[in-house]
């Protein structure tokens, strides 16, 4: 079995916290039994999981070496240059290590999003724009350092898309059964 899960914002990839307060977590959706996150997306990220019961499937999902692109709509702080978007192209270099070349375009006019709560900060005197960026890696909160280290600091994370799978039609906190995984 595989599901799409649209997670919101400050909720864990996970189906307990043992945190003081306790915060939202999987547990709170209605979900199958016995799937669970193939990957994961940060406390403040929003937008596409996976889950499924298939430990195979979470594998191709999830291991590198697959190179499977995971599409995010990223709201960044600032107004992105030729410069910033080519070096995002070419990869970036992060503390630990290279990152390899993304695809980055511009979203213009940003995309129609759900609001999010809390609402990102606004300020009058700096802008903000959005991309739209593919990678084929998942490292510990790559997409936001890699918008920090070319000068343009995120603001909001939406994943998108994982290989073919999308979140069209899932709004935060809904799922469906994306049982077509055939070729992930």
């Amino acid at each position: 079995m595989l599901v799409a899960f649209n997670k919101p914002y400050g909720v864990l990839c996970q189906f307990t916290d043992r945190g003081t307060p306790p915060r939202p977590t999987l547990a709170g959706f209605g979900l199958p039994p016995r799937v669970y996150p193939a990957g994961r997306l940060d406390h403040d990220s929003e937008g596409l999981l996976l889950l499924t019961d298939d430990g195979r499937l979470a594998h191709r999902l999830t291991d590198p070496r697959h190179r499977l692109a995971k599409t995010y709509w990223v709201q960044v702080e600032g107004e992105p240059t030729g410069e910033a978007l080519q070096a995002l192209r070419q990869g970036v270099l992060l503390r630990d290590g290279p990152t390899r070349p993304a695809e980055v375009r511009r979203l213009d006019p940003p995309p129609a999003l759900w609001p999010r709560d809390p609402p990102v900060r606004f300020r009058k005197t700096v802008p903000d724009a959005w991309l739209e960026l593919v990678i084929t890696e998942g490292r510990n909160r790559q997409v936001r350092r890699m918008t920090a280290s070319v000068g343009l600091p995120t603001l909001r994370l939406v994943r998108v898309a994982i290989g073919r799978h999308r979140l069209q039609g899932l709004a935060p906190g809904e799922w469906r059964s994306d049982d077509r995984h055939g070729g992930t």
